[in-house]
């Protein structure tokens, strides 16, 4: 574990795996932390180095009250992490909102990003269908775990039995921030879909895509063909989070592509 102090708060990071290996950067979504990769690690740090930033505002970083959350400023604090600790090429994989760190990342920084893969991460806000939840600070605190449960179900396939950590990492919601985030990924969509930020990149990119996302439409995952030479794989059976609801199957895809693409770390 790893503190980083930048000029607008402390990040917290985590980094596994060999440390001459090549890297792979985990960036997670809205109202998670860097533990929601955990499951992973056992079947990536064999030939992976694998670092975990909290963003601003989430897991163990620094909550700073008037910090932009903005998913520019995002990406410009994981940059600024990674030159801190001598990283100088990573694959870097988002998961849901946290694609839309990764793609900020890669118009920032191309220097430093070799490939990108999303874990479903909707292409624009018109593939977001869920349904509202309304999270109200006063009675937070009182939710059961069942309840919490209840409210964030759609963030995984029909019948999945979420952790009592994922759990544990949402009851952490900072509602200023969940607030300004929320708002951010949106002006972010709306200002660009990912398809076409990320065509202009020239990046190599994966798609996965749970066929049975309640979030984002599964359909939605092919408006990234536009992007030349993108692999999309659907993955049936699952859910908004491959990352969790099956490790193994996720791991795999992941390793294959960051084998093809990776570049020593430096």
């Amino acid at each position: 574990m790893t503190t980083i102090s930048l000029d607008d708060g402390a990040l917290h990071l985590d980094h596994d795996g060999p440390r001459d290996a090549p890297v792979l950067l985990l960036i997670h979504g809205t109202a998670a932390s860097g533990r929601s990769w955990e499951p992973l690690l056992p079947l990536l740090t064999e030939s992976r180095r694998v670092v975990r930033i909290d963003l601003l505002g989430c897991g163990r970083s620094a909550k700073p009250t008037g910090a932009s959350y903005a998913v520019e400023d995002q990406a410009r604090r994981v940059a600024a992490v990674l030159d801190r600790l001598g990283i100088e090429h990573a694959v870097v994989v988002g998961h849901s909102s946290g694609g839309l760190v990764a793609t900020a990342l890669t118009e920032q920084r191309p220097d430093l990003v070799t490939a990108v893969a999303l874990i479903n991460t909707g292409p624009h806000m018109a593939s977001y269908y869920a349904k509202e939840v309304q999270l109200r600070v006063a009675s937070w605190a009182d939710l059961t775990d069942d309840e919490i449960r209840e409210a964030m179900r759609d963030g995984f396939r029909p019948g999945f039995a979420i952790p009592k950590d994922y759990v544990d990492q949402f009851r952490d919601i900072d509602f200023t921030v969940f607030g300004a985030t929320s708002q951010a990924l949106r002006a972010y969509l709306d200002e660009q879909p990912l398809p076409a930020r990320l065509a202009l990149q020239g990046k190599p990119l994966l798609v996965l895509f749970g066929a049975e996302d309640q979030r984002w439409r599964p359909s939605s995952a092919a408006d990234y063909k536009v992007v030349p030479g993108v692999v999309v794989e659907m993955l049936p059976g699952l859910g908004h989070s491959p990352n969790l609801e099956d490790p193994p199957r996720t791991a795999e895809f992941l390793l294959a592509f960051a084998t093809k693409h990776a570049r020593q770390a430096g």
